[in-house]
């Protein structure tokens, strides 16, 4: 037997009453006339089968089963006001998920920082975290995966997403401690021409490897790669255990080892840029409210 709807207003009306045991009252606190009160209860009872309110001169009393119903009725009114505000706060983007992607090198910078200031002005909003690569990034933002990518170096050629550089910072040389360069303060390139490098593959981050084996080339070398690390962590740990040197973005200088030196690269004009990634199309307010929360100005890194 199918269940029969009944209209909100009724509901309404019905707590109303039942908590007024007034009509007259009810209708005013509800901003109606009386008849349409009555009408209202007398089409409830009618669903229900069964009379909600006894009526006697001067006095309004719920019937047994006005009493069974009325637990129900306030919390489907309360189950319905809570998803409206709930609705409300996702549509105005106070609430909702975000799922962020993010450079593992990038915990070190940008991230910390981003992730604080919007927790503090969103403090609904769940922040869905995922340590990814740039490559799989973009293929995660293409497939609706992400809705957010803090990546390196992001494609020019992209025409669904959108970039914005969040910062910009120098390579530095990355080198066991031992190494014979790791006592001066600056590295040039060139110098590293015969060493062997560990590098992250190129199918993690294409042009970030790209500008790195770059670097080389203008050096006049091409770079012999011993090892590939899919973390830049792991990369500092290979050279730790001498198994080769590396190029790395700045931020890197934050893993901390003890057998490890990094040192700035000459020439210095070099730079890794940084970038928040998102949908092109993407209307969702949660986005709209991170990309704002990053200054429209490119941060210079270390």
């Amino acid at each position: 037997m199918d269940r029969p709807e009944i209209p909100l207003p009724q509901l309404h009306a019905f707590v109303v009453l039942a908590e007024e045991l007034h009509f007259g009252h009810a209708a005013a606190r509800l901003g109606i006339a009386q008849p349409p009160l009555s009408q209202q209860i007398r089409r409830l009872e009618d669903k229900v089968g069964h009379a909600l309110f006894s009526r006697t001169p001067g006095r309004v009393a719920l019937t047994p089963a006005g009493r069974e119903l009325l637990p129900a009725a306030r919390g489907a009114l309360t189950e319905l006001s809570d998803g409206l505000a709930a609705a409300r706060a996702v549509g105005s983007g106070r609430a909702g998920r975000l799922r962020i992607g993010f450079a593992a090198s990038l915990a070190l910078t940008v991230l910390p920082g981003l992730l604080r200031t919007f927790r503090q002005q969103f403090p609904d909003v769940h922040l869905d975290i995922h340590e990814m690569t740039t490559a799989p990034q973009l293929t995660a933002l293409h497939d609706k995966v992400l809705d957010i990518g803090l990546l390196r170096e992001p494609p020019d050629d992209e025409t669904e997403l959108s970039f914005r550089t969040v910062l910009s910072e120098p390579f530095v040389a990355v080198l066991p401690s031992t190494h014979r360069l790791a006592a001066q303060r600056t590295v040039d390139p060139a110098q590293l021409a015969d060493d062997p490098f560990v590098l992250l593959p190129r199918a993690v981050g294409p042009r970030l490897y790209d500008r790195i084996t770059g670097l080389c080339t203008e050096a006049g070398f091409t770079p012999r790669i011993a090892q590939h690390a899919v973390e830049w962590q792991t990369v500092c740990a290979l050279v730790e255990a001498g198994l080769g040197v590396s190029l790395a973005p700045a931020s890197i200088r934050r893993i901390r080892l003890k057998g490890v030196a990094f040192r700035s690269t000459h020439p210095g004009t070099a730079r890794t840029r940084v970038a928040v990634a998102w949908r092109s199309a993407d209307r969702n307010p949660l986005v709209t409210h991170l990309t704002t929360a990053i200054s429209q100005k490119p941060t210079a890194g270390p």
